[in-house]
């Protein structure tokens, strides 16, 4: 009988640094007629089984578009030959976490944008943004969920009032900073009033980088600014274009 102590391998980090940790779930649950974009369908459930039926399980068919809910955007969302869901490493499913925070910016601007300036701020204050990490942009806009109207907060001139990314900070985050992926509680990458005029192109820019995003992120407000991990994961559908993820930010 072989008595050489077995490795504990990772199980001593997840005692000593995990075990205490907060795990905050970044998620919001989906269910038919909630907010969507305006030219998607709405999800259907139709239960196969279920108790009420006198089966002993239940059993439920999902009708429902792949950008649906929190969700994950791969490349090939929107740029033909990208990564499919299917391709993206599990690698980057575990990743650092570091929120800029506009919230006060949106609160009297709904139209408001991150500037270069929230990156200095923030490297300022906790040095350069790693390389390989997860940036959120917390505007605190999921605190209007599950209110269609307000999400989309259209005003007098028909065009959609919310905050969104901005060119410039995004270059900056992937070209020079060369983050993985982004995150955002908004409906869209976009700010509104470009959404409203068919103008999708800081979508198409972070997914023709080949890095992937998360839409409608929650609860970015109870996270520290930095120091997190977040954690985003999702099915694995082959040459998959979008599917609902759960997301969990890991922190003290």
């Amino acid at each position: 009988m072989d008595s050489t102590k077995p490795s504990s391998g990772l199980w001593d980090l997840f005692r000593s640094e995990l075990a205490g940790a907060i795990f905050t779930d970044l998620t919001h649950a989906f269910f038919p007629g909630q907010p969507r974009f305006p030219s998607f369908p709405d999800e259907t459930r139709t239960p196969l089984q279920g108790f009420a039926q006198g089966d002993d399980c239940q059993v439920h068919l999902y009708s429902h578009v792949g950008q649906w809910g929190t969700h994950v955007d791969p490349p090939v969302h929107y740029i033909k030959g990208g990564r499919t869901l299917d391709e993206i490493p599990v690698s980057q499913m575990l990743l650092p976490l570091v929120v800029l925070d506009i919230s006060a910016r949106v609160t009297s601007d709904p139209d408001t944008v991150p500037t270069l300036s929230d990156i200095d701020a923030w490297e300022e204050r906790f040095g350069p943004i790693p390389a390989g990490s997860f940036v959120a942009l917390r505007t605190d806009w999921s605190k209007r969920w599950p209110d269609a109207a307000r999400m989309s907060n259209r005003g007098e001139d028909g065009l959609s009032h919310c905050p969104g990314w901005s060119l410039d900070v995004l270059t900056c985050l992937i070209e020079q900073r060369q983050v993985t992926a982004i995150g955002h509680e908004q409906l869209d990458t976009d700010p509104g009033l470009a959404v409203s005029k068919g103008d999708d192109s800081l979508e198409r820019y972070v997914l023709s980088q080949d890095r992937w995003q998360i839409e409608m992120l929650t609860k970015l407000d109870q996270l520290p600014l930095a120091g997190a991990l977040v954690m985003a994961t999702w099915p694995k559908p082959k040459g998959g274009s979008g599917f609902p993820a759960r997301v969990v930010a890991i922190h003290r």
